[in-house]
């Protein structure tokens, strides 16, 4: 009744690490894992531990004698937490541990380190720990020395490192990724040198004939000293002396927007359209260090809603080439949450679009097969039944009547995730409030949008609800979605 996994296999290839994970809905992080070493010669079994919680599983050191352990800062008792007195830990933020086999005793590696690890692996070639991180809005490898704790970066060629591998016997690593304006590129490293060497250059072939604006990076500093990093995107023959409409992306739950070109709401995409686009990564992400993500917790909204808005007036503030009467904002899932929260506490935005977003805490919590999962973290011993007021002030729908944006619900009616409930409830509320709301199923997808001609028609609405209100060119949004009259 318990699932099982194969951890790992020892260098010798006598022992087999494996893990069961077990359920406990009455205590968090509900769930628990426990590990085992199985000795393939005799098959007896060595319990190194059981019903640990936010320890996610262990592999081999290349002389079988540790383990390299992945799990949350809580793990071992908190022996990798560094937060502030009275946070309470983002378990998303991901942290590595040395575990000795024989003393049954842990010892973290990574609780200085900002960086979100990701994944790890232990090199058998120089001995190094080879950890594949979200570091702010890249993702980038690092090496940490088990020795002394000692962690450097590799100089890898692109923002975002999305894979890599490592030779058994040579000091050679193999890595592809891309960058803001580039799409994937494969590298050959050299662990001695450290120098990159190009072996298939695919951005060439996808954007031979595609011209893109330009990125720069823009950050602003919040009223508590917070540094808040962020980036915009031009559109391809920028004007200095014209204003343009912009849309403002963001996530906030809890990932960092990274510096890839191609995932589903590409900023240049957007750009190519004439808009300015501006996206940032508020407090509570990941990448930033443990105390950053820690302020997700028990937050809903703020201080993310209110960084969005700082940000966007200043870099309004800042760029003249900005219409500040044609400003849009987009997200999904936690993002498309923001997008309906954000436009009960401003009328900064003239547009709104929210895809797979919550609109009430106290339905998502216990719909779908992730709401009670990721609200155990998210809004950590908060419950309906011990903090009711929580769950209205924190969700759009209990304050609807503040709304004043045309706002556009997108949902996928197979969302397993964030179920379509969430955008009816809200629909129904505004147009019961005469609102500007316009709500687009897409049938049979989940919480992103997989079939190609269903994504292309997700994508033309988004476009054309943009276009509607920050160009003010009705036409494309009218093709697609006539009037219907009674």
């Amino acid at each position: 009744h318990n699932s099982t996994y194969i951890n790992d296999v020892s260098p010798d290839s006598r022992y087999l690490l494996f893990s069961t994970s077990e359920t406990d809905y009455t205590s968090l992080p509900h769930s628990s894992n426990s590990l085992y070493k199985l000795d393939l010669q005799t098959m007896a079994v060595d319990t190194l531990w059981e019903h640990a919680k936010y320890v996610n599983g262990g592999t081999f050191s290349p002389d079988g004698k540790q383990l390299l352990v992945s799990g949350s800062g809580n793990a071992f008792g908190g022996i990798g937490l560094n937060i502030k007195e009275g946070q309470i830990s983002n378990t998303y933020d991901g942290q590595l541990f040395l575990y000795d086999p024989a003393t049954r005793k842990a010892t973290a590696l990574t609780k200085d380190f900002n960086p979100n690890v990701t994944g790890a692996l232990w090199n058998k070639y120089d001995g190094q720990i080879y950890m594949m991180t979200e570091d702010q809005d890249y993702l980038r490898i690092y090496t940490c020395n088990p020795a002394n704790g000692k962690i450097k970066q590799i100089n890898t060629s692109e923002d975002v490192v999305y894979n890599y591998s490592l030779a058994e016997t040579a000091p050679v690593m193999y890595y592809y990724g891309q960058s803001t304006s580039n799409a994937n590129r494969l590298y050959a490293y050299d662990l001695k040198s450290g120098k990159n060497r190009l072996i298939y250059d695919l951005s060439a072939e996808k954007l031979k004939d595609v011209k893109l604006g330009e990125v720069h990076d823009w950050n602003f500093t919040t009223e508590d000293g917070t540094t808040i990093q962020g980036r915009y995107y031009l559109p391809p023959n920028f004007d200095p002396d014209k204003k343009y409409p912009m849309i403002v992306y963001y996530y906030g739950g809890t990932s960092p927007t990274n510096r890839a070109l191609e995932f589903s709401y590409s900023m240049h995409m957007y750009a190519a359209q004439g808009y300015v686009v501006y996206t940032l990564n508020p407090s509570g992400t990941t990448g930033f260090g443990q105390e950053f993500a820690a302020r997700h917790v028990n937050a809903w909204g703020e201080p993310t809603a209110d960084e969005i808005i700082r940000g966007t007036e200043l870099f309004c503030k800042e760029h003249s080439f900005v219409n500040p009467k044609k400003i849009g904002c987009a997200g999904a899932s936690y993002g498309g949450f923001m997008t309906q929260y954000l436009q009960t506490r401003t009328d900064l935005f003239a547009a709104a679009v929210s895809h797979a977003g919550i609109s009430a805490l106290s339905s998502y919590w216990g719909e779908g097969y992730w709401g009670y999962g990721y609200c155990s973290v998210a809004n950590t011993g908060t419950y309906p039944w011990n903090n009711p007021e929580f769950f209205t002030k924190h969700s759009p729908l209990f304050n609807a009547d503040k709304i004043k944006t045309p706002l556009l619900l997108l949902h996928g009616n197979a969302d397993t995730n964030v179920p379509v409930g969430e955008s009816i409830q809200m629909f129904l509320a505004l147009k019961l409030l005469g609102k500007t709301v316009e709500f687009i199923q897409v049938d049979g997808e989940n919480h992103g949008v997989a079939d190609y001609k269903k994504r292309l028609e997700w994508q033309n609405t988004i476009f054309a609800w943009f276009a509607k209100w920050l160009k003010d060119e009705p036409e494309w949004w009218d093709a697609l979605y006539p009037e219907r009259t009674l």
